[in-house]
């Protein structure tokens, strides 16, 4: 009925690393019936720590069986069983690992001790093995190897089983439905709420302060493989996770710039190191007081005038001065700094002579235009159209003047003419500068998008 699973491996990662030593101890829910223990040979190096903390070394794994040797092995003795183990994500994604690896899908009902002792005997200081067979008076023979922590696992397990069956609330209850934890019960709520449309998401801790928003062609779907993730960053926020809540776009396009708009709007704690600071620095362009174009990389959410984003100082440098090469443009005129004296680029003849004098601003302006012309929209002014959030809805995103002016919505059958009359149906939007490359990456990645010019 049970098999109580534990195992070694030369490292914590189930795609890279391997399994060195495996314990499986057969229980009826009474008592024990068959145990089976090997050392495996993972078919690579044991590292030094992994040998300091569970005594199994090279030399011990060199003349055991390889996994695919014992695998017939371990399917026969977990047939129809439930997989029971301390932690069980971790032994159990291993072993689904190693038969992937060998070609073969390995898939068991799952029980984990951690959540049946969490819920069975609460408020306990804590639930690691060792520190809760230590407060249980579970001696454990052989700790961190596989043999002796899966009689532990048994010992508490049983212990389990005792407990559940003399408490009035739990004691008609299966396993099946005290090996779920609150937070399984949230992650199934927010699943139900969310619809496999198009828009941005928002998870809210119980504060219903918002910890992370994200956008998705597929929101459920998004969501759900944030919820299933096992990465560090993605059980922080399951950690805290309560509620959630959406906004549906129609449009990919506008999921994009309103993602990025709320992110800058609301700074959740989880989406600063990945997007907050995702574009930082911008090419922008000015005239000067003689009409002379001038470009320079700009920081700041004011930047204006934007071509180029970037996400740090050194890309924008190094882009700005693959352009001034390309274009022949003037050090003097491409950085914040601008001298008296002739730059460097004339004196090795990269630049005609704008700063020394030696050139026309209107000879000059032809070749720095072609740079603007090469990043900016085809037109001043126009609406991209797109789907909206029903069958009989359309969506729009305007470009007022070359930038982002917002975007709204309009019902199929309404008789819309002009692009002022799209102006006027604008929703409330935040401009931010890194709009700019958002909207020219989508437009190059469908360029069939119907355009409404001015």
């Amino acid at each position: 009925m049970f098999a109580i699973i534990d195992i070694e491996t030369t490292g914590g990662n189930a795609a890279y690393d391997r399994i060195t030593d495996i314990s499986i101890i057969l229980h009826d829910g009474l008592a024990i019936t068959e145990t089976f223990n090997t050392l495996i040979n993972p078919e690579r190096k044991i590292p030094y720590y992994i040998t300091q903390l569970t005594g199994i070394s090279n030399e011990m794994v060199a003349e055991a069986p390889k996994f695919f040797e014992i695998a017939k092995k371990i399917i026969d003795l977990t047939e129809g069983m439930i997989f029971v183990a301390h932690n069980v994500s971790f032994d159990y994604n291993f072993v689904v690992q190693e038969f992937k690896s060998l070609g073969y899908t390995y898939k068991r009902d799952k029980l984990c001790t951690v959540k049946l002792s969490r819920k069975l005997i609460p408020n306990k200081p804590s639930y690691s093995l060792g520190k809760l067979c230590e407060q249980l008076g579970i001696k454990i023979e052989d700790r961190h190897r596989a043999h002796g922590d899966a009689l532990a696992t048994a010992k508490l397990f049983e212990i389990l089983l005792s407990v559940k069956n003399e408490h009035s609330l739990f004691q008609k209850q299966d396993l099946n439905y005290l090996n779920k934890s609150s937070i399984d019960d949230i992650k199934t709520n927010i699943i139900k709420k969310l619809p496999e449309e198009t828009g941005v998401y928002y998870l809210l801790d119980k504060s219903n302060r918002i910890i992370y928003i994200g956008k998705s062609k597929q929101i459920r779907q998004r969501a759900f493989s944030h919820l299933s993730s096992k990465t560090q960053k993605a059980q922080k926020i399951i950690n805290s996770l309560c509620d959630v809540d959406f906004i549906l776009t129609g449009s990919e396009l506008i999921a994009l710039l309103l993602e990025s708009q709320e992110i800058k709007n609301h700074l959740p704690e989880h989406n600063r190191a990945q997007k907050q600071h995702i574009y930082t620095h911008f090419l922008t362009w000015h005239e000067d007081e003689r009409g002379l174009i001038n470009y320079t990389i700009s920081n700041g959410s004011n930047a204006q005038n934007t071509l180029i984003s970037f996400s740090n100082d050194n890309t924008a440098k190094e882009k700005l001065n693959e352009l001034i090469d390309q274009h022949e443009l003037c050090l003097n005129h491409t950085t914040n700094q601008h001298n008296e004296e002739a730059c460097f680029n004339y004196q090795i003849k990269k630049c005609k002579g704008i700063c020394a004098g030696l050139e026309s601003i209107d000879d000059y302006n032809k070749r720095a235009r072609k740079l603007k012309a090469s990043y900016e929209f085809e037109n001043k002014n126009f609406a991209i159209m797109d789907q909206g959030r029903s069958e009989t809805e359309n969506s729009f995103i305007l470009i007022i003047d070359g930038k982002y002016g917002g975007y709204g919505y309009f019902e199929n059958d309404e008789s819309i003419n002009s692009f002022d009359e799209l102006k006027e149906r604008v929703q409330d939007f935040t401009y931010f500068p890194e709009s700019h490359s958002i909207i020219k990456q989508y437009l190059k990645a469908n360029p069939r998008l119907k355009i409404l010019k001015s």
